[in-house]
């Protein structure tokens, strides 16, 4: 189906509209953008894409690039202002090869399924302490107790940073990935930028304290990273050690917090999970799939391509693969907005594809089995609190405020 403008009888043109209160489920927008405009214009003159095929085809190529260098649309003032992939910063998210497999090479190594196995025992001790807590007050915020803590405690061990520390990155963090949704308002964007200073400030520290006294932690070792000659300068030592601490544990977050949310809207498939364990795998692929923490990424077409089926895209388009979309295609999976957690055949989005497919993607995995699996089998009741959860206004990344439940074993 050729592009279209046409907004429909309901309109497409603010789907992304992450106040409106069909952001508690953008799903039947998504379902009405892939039977009537699978391939949409927007007006800013990207192709939004919403099949499975689609989707992952550009995620697959590695000709469709995340840097925007290789953007010829024309940019107006509405949509220049992209203030981290705009800004030509060295960041892993936005790097073509060479640069790209160069820094990824560096620090894939401690994020293995193999080195991820090793972490288990530790992550169920770190899981069943923050349980502890909960069941002492007899309740918890799923997000802010469990879905930050955990992750955050992880990454920070990894990296080398004190713990005591963690509290005071969780607003930065928060303002940080705004600027991920590029198209913000000015005071978004500010906080941001600022955000991300404090960041740099505080590494800054961090590494020179590490210089003088090496670790074995990550940052100290990326410092001494050498491999085939290969080092980070020290513009892509902040761009990683900065897009390592933000990912390695919003994402994670998201997917606990939006993980929880979902069981508690069908009981069955939680009393399910609760008593079977060997669901621990199918059920996380389930939840990432069904309210995947990470909600739409970018390309920019590096020559005159194709999509599936012809579909002909010039040379420096936009193009935005809106992974929950794809995730809930029917074509690709029956039942799509059925939570199924036993299901097998679910190769989901949500982690991207290709070259840059999360690099995190294993620790995710391990941190959201054991904290959600312990956590429903530590307490059998649990009820609701937060009178309606309300998903944060952020677009890229999707994520609940707050998630407050009551527990009792």
């Amino acid at each position: 189906m050729a592009p279209t403008t046409d907004p429909g009888p309901d309109g497409f043109v603010d789907w992304f509209d992450t106040s409106d209160e069909r952001w508690a489920d953008p799903h039947p927008t998504y379902h009405r953008m892939r039977t009537e405009a699978p391939r949409w214009l927007d007006p800013d003159g990207a192709h939004v894409l919403t099949s499975y095929a689609d989707c992952q085809a550009v995620l697959r190529d590695p000709r469709w690039s995340s840097n925007t260098a290789h953007r010829t649309t024309p940019v107006d003032e509405l949509t220049a202002a992209h203030p981290v992939r705009d800004a030509d910063l060295p960041v892993l998210l936005f790097m073509d090869p060479p640069d790209h497999t160069r820094v990824r090479r560096l620090v894939s190594k401690a994020f293995t399924p193999r080195s991820v196995e090793r972490l288990r025992p530790h992550i169920s001790e770190l899981v069943d302490g923050l349980l502890d807590e909960a069941a002492e007050r007899g309740e918890i915020d799923v997000v802010g107790d469990l879905g930050f803590r955990l992750p955050a405690t992880v990454i920070c061990e990894m990296m080398g940073v004190p713990i005591e520390d963690q509290d005071q990155f969780h607003g930065w963090s928060a303002d940080a990935t705004r600027l991920l949704d590029g198209d913000v308002a000015p005071e978004v964007t500010e906080r941001g930028l600022l955000a991300v200073m404090q960041f740099v400030g505080y590494f800054n520290e961090l590494f020179e304290e590490r210089r003088r006294h090496p670790g074995d932690d990550l940052v100290s070792a990326l410092l001494a990273a050498e491999e085939e000659g290969d080092r980070l300068d020290e513009a892509e030592l902040r761009a990683i050690v900065l897009l390592l601490f933000m990912a390695g544990h919003e994402t994670t977050m998201n997917l606990i917090g939006n993980g929880m949310w979902a069981l508690l809207r069908h009981p069955d498939q939680l009393a399910r999970w609760r008593d079977d364990p060997s669901l621990d795998a199918t059920a996380v692929e389930e939840l990432l799939r069904w309210d995947g923490p990470v909600h739409v990424t970018g390309r920019v077409a590096t020559e005159d391509l194709e999509l599936p089926g012809g579909f002909a895209v010039a040379k420096g388009s936009d193009v935005v693969t809106l992974l929950a979309a794809a995730n809930r295609d029917p074509s690709q999976y029956p039942g799509p907005d059925r939570l199924d957690l036993g299901r097998t055949d679910n190769p989901h989005l949500t982690f991207s594809y290709g070259i840059h497919y999360c690099l995190g993607a294993s620790l995710a995995r391990a941190e959201g089995q054991l904290a959600i699996g312990r956590f429903i089998r530590r307490f059998r009741d649990i009820e609701l609190l937060t009178p309606e959860p309300r998903y944060r206004e952020h677009f890229v990344l999707r994520g609940l405020e707050e998630l407050r439940v009551s527990v009792r074993p």
